[in-house]
């Protein structure tokens, strides 16, 4: 099993999300780090009331859970590009981490960054971060 340790910063959330998912089904172990700087495309109000939205949907003590920390959130969106209801997709699962910044176990890794996944190639500059939609949600990261 490799190591494989993709870098967040300023990059776009559903591709490094359907990158980590499709190599964690293939054996590796993915770290994301910098998961506070991923971005989401779109204009930051519709993001952020789309966000809290979904984060409202359901019953309080039944779910869907969406977390205030933006490495969980990162997590929560890799978790929707597999198939983890599966063994092989919780065991795939169970090998993707995320993290805020960069820790120290880490400093010395090459960074990867996610093929396509570069968030200057968008069309324009509407974005947002997840450590922004997170903070609206009350979470106490800020960028």
């Amino acid at each position: 099993m490799a190591l494989l340790v993709i870098d967040g910063n300023e990059a776009i959330l559903g591709r490094v999300a359907a990158y980590a998912a499709k190599q964690a089904l293939l054996g590796s172990t993915v770290r994301i780090v910098n998961s506070e700087k991923l971005v989401v495309s779109g204009t930051p109000r519709a993001t952020i009331d789309e966000a809290k939205r979904m984060r409202s949907m359901g019953v309080p003590r039944k779910g869907p859970y969406y977390s205030k920390l933006p490495d969980r959130y990162a997590r929560r969106v890799v978790r929707g590009m597999l198939p983890y209801k599966s063994p092989r997709g919780r065991e795939a699962f169970g090998r993707v981490l995320c993290y805020l910044g960069v820790p120290t176990e880490f400093a010395n890794e090459p960074l990867v960054r996610a093929p396509g996944a570069d968030a200057a190639k968008l069309p324009n500059r509407k974005r947002v971060t997840i450590g922004r939609i997170c903070a609206e949600f009350g979470g106490k990261h800020y960028e």
